[in-house]
């Protein structure tokens, strides 16, 4: 393997933080989330249409993942009557996934844990770096976004 610069060094340095965190995380949305009957990933699902009922296609957009996966998500959520698929007046074969009762007080029970939570967490980081490091991660994010967009689009030709 060549030498990697500085900058890439310190870039590849950030993406190994990111992927730990990641994991960590996902440890931590499981713990929230299980006394509301939840995981990670179906809290995540529940929070995309919290805001309106969606396709798996698009949900699986918004949380950047695979269709497959969110649609064995929403199928796991309709089973146990988190959610329930509805009519999609766009398109007659692509029902949308919507929040029931159930999900809904689910979900806020969730984000309550969350609130605390995150209010712990931030309260133990100094405000200016938590500020850079979002910053830092959000410019991070933007520019893979932009590089993976171009890239496809070479391959596309």
């Amino acid at each position: 393997m060549p030498p990697l610069t500085q900058k890439a060094e310190t870039f590849s340095a950030l993406v190994l933080e990111v992927f730990q965190l990641n994991g960590l995380l996902l440890q931590a949305g499981d713990r929230l989330s299980a006394p509301a009957g939840l995981t990670s990933a179906r809290w995540q699902v529940l929070g995309v249409i919290d805001h309106g009922p969606a396709t798996v296609a698009a949900v699986a957009r918004t949380m950047g993942l695979a269709r497959q996966s969110v649609q064995q998500t929403a199928d796991a959520l309709a089973s146990d009557g988190f959610v329930e698929y509805v009519e999609n007046p766009h398109h007659q074969r692509a029902k949308c996934v919507s929040l029931t009762a159930a999900g809904r007080r689910a979900l806020r029970k969730v984000e309550q844990a969350h609130a605390e939570w995150a209010d712990r967490l931030g309260s133990s980081l100094p405000p200016k770096l938590l500020a850079a490091a979002v910053e830092g991660v959000r410019e991070a994010r933007l520019r893979l976004e932009k590089d993976l967009a171009v890239e496809g689009r070479s391959h596309e030709g």
